[in-house]
């Protein structure tokens, strides 16, 4: 298992930027310096942000915390604005615009504000044990938000902020997405057409190599499948009158998924499924039900799963091969599949590979090991993919932790020093380059 530096180890690591001597920047000491002095202030700042509930759902919560997040980026300078998305079914989505000198490259930055954990849930308060705490939300990505605040606020400390364009995009509704989705991402696909680079913080991937960098991520989308069958007594299944009846079409439709269509970094996961006589779905797409004997043939199928592909065009490539597997009935039977949009790919590309070089420059004036690129197929979607296909990005710059959308999430505390540090640092580099 990798192992992470404790904060009494950190500090003196990070106030040392072993850069070589033609590079050295007083500003990148202060930027250390600062990091390290206000540890404990951005701990506490994430236990505020998590003790305050932000299910997508709860409307009032996800607005507390854009609130919250307001008064840390206004007295840096950034203009706050909250886009209200009521009519998505959610609460918004809270966007800061800094104006530089408008030399350097504009630089994105992605989080958000909600999380897996409503109201009801039994899972509500941060906890710390030593260099470790849990809390709903933690990582995912209210940790993310607390390493945006640190490292601007050490650009700030350093006077790097100053010259910067920069736009915060902190969405509301990205664990849940609000529909349509063409309202629910208007905002931050308009930010990534403004945009030069973009930089995620979502979790930093880390496993027993070290940390790792996120050029790429799936997408995800859901699809629903639907079977009809003539019905009746099953003493005539699969005869000329009655046919195979809608439970076999859906299991043929099923199993020539499994065996025809796997290839690398493709998955197409069956959530619920159900046959009867009726078989049905409900209104949220969460729920299925059917009735029926074991003597009577289905006259009613449906499955719901979901379709995570690396580019766009494996996942139309993979969308077509299913619809001609479904339109290969068997007799006496219908199918349909229709697709939901959610979250398209954030594919791998030389810009995105081209960032990591940069950050890898980065982690080697910090005396850091070097961050080879994540598989992407071990990372979910993200927001960053509603804006890769437009700019350069680099995703997964948050806090290091484990146990995301599940009760008892938690982050490594060294990690956000590290991680202020190496994106302040990155920050300042990037804005510096010319457009």
């Amino acid at each position: 298992m990798y192992r992470t530096p404790t904060l009494a180890v950190l500090a003196p690591f990070a106030l040392i930027l072993a850069l070589p001597a033609a590079a050295q920047s007083a500003a990148e000491q202060k930027m250390a310096a600062t990091v390290e002095a206000e540890t404990e202030r951005h701990v506490a700042l994430l236990e505020t942000l998590v003790n305050q509930n932000s299910g997508s759902l709860n409307i009032d919560g996800v607005t507390k915390v854009g609130q919250m997040v307001r008064t840390e980026l206004e007295p840096l300078g950034f203009k706050v604005e909250w886009i209200d998305m009521k009519e998505t079914g959610r609460a918004g989505h809270l966007i800061a615009t800094h104006t530089g000198n408008g030399k350097g490259k504009r630089l994105l930055l992605i989080g958000h504000l909600d999380t897996v954990f409503e109201p009801e849930s039994p899972f509500q308060k941060f906890v710390r044990n030593g260099d470790r705490a849990s809390g709903p939300g933690i990582g995912d990505d209210k940790g993310g938000i607390v390493v945006i605040v640190a490292a601007l606020r050490a650009m700030q400390a350093a006077g790097t902020l100053k010259g910067a364009d920069i736009k915060i995009v902190l969405t509301g509704d990205e664990e849940r997405t609000g529909k349509p989705l063409e309202i629910a991402r208007r905002d931050l696909i308009a930010a990534g057409k403004w945009a030069d680079v973009a930089l995620e913080y979502e979790n930093l991937a880390r496993d027993e190599s070290g940390d790792k960098g996120t050029i790429a991520r799936r997408s995800s989308a859901s699809w629903t499948l639907t079977t009809s069958g003539k019905t009746g007594h099953s003493s005539g299944v699969f005869g000329a009158a009655l046919g195979y009846g809608a439970a076999y079409e859906l299991v043929r439709i099923l199993d020539e998924f499994r065996r025809t269509l796997p290839e690398q970094n493709l998955t197409f996961n069956i959530g619920t499924m159900a046959a009867g006589t009726p078989a049905t779905l409900a209104p949220n797409n969460y729920q299925v039900s059917a009735s029926g004997k074991t003597n009577i043939v289905a006259e009613q199928a449906v499955a719901r799963g979901d379709l995570r592909a690396l580019t766009p065009e494996q996942e139309a490539k993979t969308r077509a091969a299913m619809q001609a597997i479904v339109a290969k009935s068997l007799p006496g039977t219908s199918a349909k599949i229709e697709f939901e949009e959610s979250y398209p790919p954030m594919a791998p590309t030389a810009g995105n590979r081209a960032l990591l070089v940069k950050l890898n420059a980065v982690n080697r004036d910090m005396k850091l090991p070097e961050m080879t690129e994540m598989d992407p197929a071990k990372r979910g979607a993200a927001d960053s993919a509603f804006v890769a296909a437009d700019v350069d990005t680099l995703a997964g710059l948050g806090v290091a932790g484990g146990g995301a959308h599940a009760e008892g999430e938690w982050v490594d505390l060294t990690s956000i020093p590290l991680q202020a540090l190496r994106n302040a640092v990155f920050m300042t580099r990037l804005s510096k380059e010319k457009r």
